[in-house]
């Protein structure tokens, strides 16, 4: 890290400039023309989630959404979707549409630019990209894919992806996406819930200098998906794949293709199933999660145009996988006319991408940023980025110290947008506004249309207290149902058993009285010792600036009403090791900025943390293993980037 900073310390604010070209401004005006009048972001938000029907009719407008509006009221029913609520009923459209209509006004803009850690490089406009989709669209339809039949890809992030992606929509199909990281057990345990008519799949991958054949795989998902009329093969590692050894194998070049004179959009209902999106699967079956077109459609275009302040001049890339929501959040990029950038490898160099490719919003997992600032790196003087001017961070909290290196090694006129939200909702409900200073270690504010509040032990909302983080008012990308779920008992379950009718999304966060937020990690993992209560992302930032450990894990073994221990696992640096000297000041260190109560009871090095395939720590399902479950009960290896270190977490 360059600078110690403390939390809450001013790093950027707007200028007159910024913030009378920023898109939200634009959307202001529009609303003061038709008498709704706000001075503030603040005053923005509170009509946006009081006036909620008005709001998001509003974004239909403002945006001129592709599709039907219908007369239809805004709600219907609820208060939320698992009670029965409906969005925009008797509207139609189509997301595919809807992303692609820049194909028809501006054709020769770029749409897709590509670039893969082996050097491919690949560049697509918006008319070579509606030329695709209608060429695959055909495809799909020849092997009998029509609405609402359900299309599963294995695929990493390259432009087939989103081509297929777009020709399922089209159709009014269902997508769902697993990057081929993902051993066959995990796709399996998603992919047979939601019995796919046809698996799109690559015959293998690069990462990291080395090469993965995943034809053995595809196979195995093949033999265990019965509901499949065709195994649609690309080869992408090696040309000369075929799909022989499949049971119903046929080339991807083979597939009967349209022509841009084909590509229709079949018109869906507002809430018609776009996608299935699955929970990280640490523990049990994945929740399959259904996203309906209307409400992704509606959150995206709010989302990236008023807070990251995306717009057809942008270039936009996120450092992603199929498999993570950010993947789809990146798509997204199409429907406010950006040009997107798709990678696929490992995150080697992530900072000479954005320059190469003149990124102008660079989103990237809170990590790499820490990782990039603990290596010294100063992108700002190495390479030219003078066309950034916003950088995305999700994925885990950011410390103070992450925001102060972004003003110091990348640039000081940029905005850092630090987001948090979810797979759930396929959005952050608290991010960055390009109309509000920016604070080290602060979200800037809650999301328009997203009424997040922090509730206390009495289930009443606090402010400037640590409290369980809930919506109270529905959002559009709620999701509309979970799949086999017709009762709605496991949607329920996990969102709403705490506060019926208040969606809890299981975070610890602070509002601020400004309306900043700070989130404090996942309130089934927070840290309560002797009362004081203390999110895991407040312990990483102690612990992870010590130059000999490059990674941790705290658990808090306790339950219920019975404190138990409180362990530290450390991943040491190479050369490094966990003297008597380092654990003395890791503990001064901890009893002096977190609480006497917070020092560790045992402090053990171990080879690696676990962490999902999207890079998240395995905070919950450690925490059971330590209280007895079995490992393969509490964590699902399949869904890990690191199994194998599961061993060293034991009782």
């Amino acid at each position: 890290m360059t600078r110690e900073v403390s939390e809450g310390s001013a790093l950027w604010e707007p200028s007159e400039e910024v913030v009378a070209r920023a898109r939200v401004t634009r959307f202001v005006h529009w609303l003061r023309e038709r008498g709704v009048l706000t001075e503030t972001y603040d005053d923005l938000w509170r009509w946006s989630v009081t006036e909620v029907d008005a709001f998001w009719d509003a974004v239909w407008s403002y945006f001129e959404v592709v599709g039907e509006r219908g007369d239809g009221p805004v709600r219907t029913g609820g208060p939320m979707p698992v009670d029965g609520l409906t969005w925009f009923s008797g509207a139609t459209l189509n997301y595919a549409a809807n992303a692609l209509r820049r194909a028809d006004e501006t054709p020769d803009e770029t749409a897709v630019v590509f670039r893969s850690e082996a050097g491919g490089h690949r560049v697509l406009s918006y008319r070579e990209l509606a030329m695709h989709v209608a060429e695959v669209r055909a495809g799909l339809a020849d092997l009998g894919v029509g609405k609402g039949d359900r299309v599963a890809a294995y695929i990493p992030n390259i432009p087939e992806a989103l081509i297929c992606f777009l020709a399922t929509a089209s159709l009014g199909a269902v997508w769902s996406s697993c990057s081929p990281d993902f051993g066959s057990s995990s796709v399996i345990d998603r992919f047979a819930q939601i019995e796919p008519k046809v698996l799109i799949a690559v015959d293998g991958y690069a990462y990291n200098g080395r090469r993965f054949d995943r034809r053995e795989i595809v196979g195995e998902i093949e033999a265990a998906l019965p509901s499949l009329a065709a195994t649609v093969l690309i080869p992408y590692l090696d040309p000369a794949a075929t799909p022989d050894a499949l049971r119903v194998g046929v080339h991807y070049g083979d597939l009967p293709r349209g022509d841009r004179d084909t590509l229709v959009f079949e018109d869906v209902p507002f809430d018609h199933p776009l996608w299935v999106v699955y929970s990280s699967g640490t523990t049990g079956l994945p929740k399959p999660i259904v996203h309906g077109h209307g409400g992704v459609v509606l959150e995206h275009l709010k989302a990236l145009s008023f807070h990251q302040d995306l717009g057809p001049e942008d270039v936009f890339f996120w450092f992603t996988t199929t498999g993570w929501m950010m993947w789809n959040y990146l798509i997204g990029g199409l429907l406010v006319g950006s040009t997107i950038v798709m990678y696929d490898g490992a995150p080697l160099d992530l900072w000479t991408l954005a320059a190469d490719n003149g990124v102008t919003y660079m989103g990237v997992g809170a990590p790499y940023i820490t990782a990039s600032a603990k290596e010294g790196l100063r992108p700002g003087e190495e390479h030219d980025l003078s066309a950034l001017r916003g950088i995305g961070s999700t994925g885990s909290p950011l410390p103070p110290e992450g925001f102060a290196w972004v003003y110091d090694a990348v640039a000081e006129d940029l905005l850092l947008g630090s987001f948090s939200g979810g797979t759930d909702l396929c959005t952050g409900f608290v991010g960055p506004s390009p109309l509000l200073p920016l604070r080290a270690g602060v979200i800037q504010c809650r999301g328009l249309g997203a009424k997040v509040e922090a509730f206390g032990d009495d289930g009443a909302p606090v402010i400037d207290e640590v409290g369980e983080l809930v919506i109270t008012e529905p959002m559009p990308s709620m999701p509309v149902h979970f799949w086999n779920d017709e009762s709605g008992e496991r949607y329920r379950e996990s969102y709403f058993d705490m506060y019926p009718g208040v969606w809890r999304h299981g975070d610890w966060v602070k509002i601020l009285p400004d309306g900043g937020c700070v989130i404090y990690g996942r309130s089934d993992s927070t840290l309560n010792r002797g009362g004081v209560r203390m999110g895991t992302s407040d312990f990483y930032r102690v612990v992870e600036v010590f130059e000999e450990i490059t990674d941790s894990l705290v658990i808090d073994t306790g339950r219920l009403g019975q404190e138990g221990r409180l362990l530290l696992y450390v991943q040491l640096a190479e050369g490094a090791s966990l003297t008597d000297d380092l654990l003395g000041e890791l503990k001064r260190r901890i009893r002096s900025s977190l609480s006497p109560r917070h020092v560790p009871d045992e402090i053990l090095a171990v080879p690696g943390i676990p962490r999902t395939l999207s890079g998240k720590k395995l905070e919950v399902p450690v925490r059971k293993i330590l209280q007895g479950t079995p490992i393969d009960k509490a964590a699902n290896r399949d869904s890990m980037a690191n199994p194998e270190v599961l061993t060293h977490f034991t009782p």
